[in-house]
């Protein structure tokens, strides 16, 4: 039985530090807070690979990086995640415009919201039945309104932007928690992580 975690963002040096690549962020840190070996490049799955045993219980986990456009992430995973089951052992981890920076929730069987990677991935896997970690990238007004950026060229012009330099303790901060909450999904199971995580 194997656990599978993908972190999704673009590949290539100019797209990292970028709000898009936020999932692979967390995934470095998750690999590197548990002592998973270094990424492997896997030709056939156009992917990077690290695979490790998690806890006292020595769960197979496979951490996987697309190395394909964000639009292309499940390319990458469908040999992977082969059947149902397969999916609900399955954690996407990914940006998230609806939610304020320095947030993150976890959710299992819902939409795409729009997200192109996210997308990909359930058209592979056909179903949308598996865990998702939202990691918010989206700044806020004082009182914590959402100020999202407007119109489809702005928005992608955000996504692929790279954090500001103040933004970055936040996003550091969220994503060693989004590491912590990883491990607690592998280790008591989605629904009661969710609930301590949310």
């Amino acid at each position: 039985m194997q656990y599978v975690i993908v972190g999704l963002g673009n590949p290539g040096e100019e797209y990292e530090g970028t709000r898009h690549n936020t999932g692979r962020r967390v995934l470095e840190q998750f690999r590197k807070k548990y002592d998973f070996p270094e990424w492997e490049k896997d030709k056939n799955l156009k992917a990077l690979l690290s695979k490790g045993t998690f806890g006292k219980e020595k769960k197979k986990v496979v951490l996987v990086e697309p190395d394909n456009y964000m639009n292309l992430s499940g390319k990458s995973i469908s040999s992977l995640i082969k059947n149902s089951k397969d999916a609900e052992r399955t954690v996407v981890v990914y940006d998230d415009l609806d939610l304020p920076l320095g947030t993150m929730r976890i959710s299992f069987n819902r939409s795409s919201g729009g997200h192109k990677g996210l997308e990909s991935v359930i058209k592979a896997l056909k179903t949308t039945a598996f865990a998702r970690l939202r990691i918010g990238i989206s700044p806020t007004t004082a009182s914590g309104k959402l100020k999202k950026p407007k119109g489809e060229d702005a928005t992608i012009d955000f996504i692929i932007g790279k954090y500001k330099k103040a933004e970055i303790p936040a996003i550091d901060k969220t994503a060693k928690k989004a590491a912590e909450a990883l491990g607690l999904i592998l280790e008591i199971g989605r629904e009661q992580a969710t609930g301590q995580v949310n």
